[in-house]
């Protein structure tokens, strides 16, 4: 009889807290999560590095220099011409003499080119007159035009046809862009041209590429109808000239610009010298034709 009392007992005090719980079941639950929540955060805080800016790739070599740590900065935005640079840099006599570390950048994105040309914290660079026109950087970095790329012509560009500059033709088409909005013939010209015939991202199936290299093997593979971009002479053994459509027939071409803070001719003299031979060693056409400025003595 006392046995069975005592289990009426606990069975009264079991039913009581449970109506107590479900009671507050909810505001238990809360706290519960806010504490679980609280745990993790703590626990996991330092299992987790912050995550870097997305920015251009970093290429470093350093020369061999003890007497100091001088760093020389670069920024390229074909991938190709950056490695010839960090290894031809790291191996010039003159660099050796006065920098211990060469550092070259990839630049990916508009983004980029704001950070580093913007913020005047390059001290070479291949880029787009119109860049360093935009941001000043010739006078308030002191950034020197040392050698210059051929001007070239934007087109408009199809694969079995050429394209007509009208605004019946365009329409319906799928072109492709590139998504730089400082690229001239990939962007800023086509752009231009289509706002003219009255045409906007609203009314024409565009698609945006992240380098021209991606908008040709766009076309080919048949996901567009047009593309803006240059014409390079290797190009006439996959295209044909007679579907490229000319947008503008003069678009500044490539440009390598050095700060020249101070008067270091040998550093020009070194930096010239190493553009001269990556252009005569260079694969495409475009490249190879290149003209130096005034200013080293041969």
């Amino acid at each position: 009889m006392k046995s069975g009392y005592k289990s009426l007992i606990h069975l009264v005090v079991f039913l009581t807290d449970f109506r107590i719980i479900t009671r507050y079941k909810w505001f238990i639950f809360a706290i519960a999560a806010l504490l679980c929540s609280a745990v993790g955060y703590l626990t996991n805080t330092d299992s987790y590095d912050d995550i870097p800016p997305q920015t251009g790739q970093l290429l470093t070599c350093e020369t061999g220099l003890t007497e100091n740590n001088d760093v020389f900065s670069a920024y390229i935005t074909d991938a190709r011409i950056a490695y010839m640079v960090s290894e031809r840099l790291c191996a010039n006599p003159t660099f050796q003499r006065q920098y211990h570390t060469i550092n070259v950048i990839i630049g990916q994105s508009d983004y980029d080119t704001f950070r580093y040309i913007n913020h005047g914290v390059i001290d070479l660079a291949l880029v787009k007159k119109n860049i360093v026109d935009a941001f000043g950087s010739d006078q308030i970095y002191g950034l020197t035009k040392v050698a210059v790329h051929p001007d070239y012509s934007a087109f408009f560009i199809s694969l079995r046809e050429k394209p007509q500059l009208t605004k019946e033709y365009i329409l319906g088409k799928k072109i492709g862009l590139l998504d730089y909005p400082s690229s001239r013939s990939g962007h800023i010209v086509p752009k231009t041209v289509l706002h003219e015939l009255g045409l906007t991202d609203s009314n024409v199936d565009i698609v945006y590429y992240s380098s021209h290299q991606e908008l040709r093997r766009a076309l080919l593979a048949g996901e567009i109808d047009i593309i803006s971009t240059y014409w390079a002479e290797e190009d006439g053994e996959k295209l044909s000239k007679n579907y490229a459509a000319p947008l503008l027939e003069s678009v500044s071409g490539m440009q390598w610009y050095l700060k020249m803070q101070t008067k270091n001719t040998d550093l020009f003299c070194a930096v010239q010298s190493v553009i001269n031979d990556i252009a005569t060693t260079h694969p495409r056409p475009y490249y190879r034709n290149i003209s130096l400025a005034e200013g080293c003595k041969k």
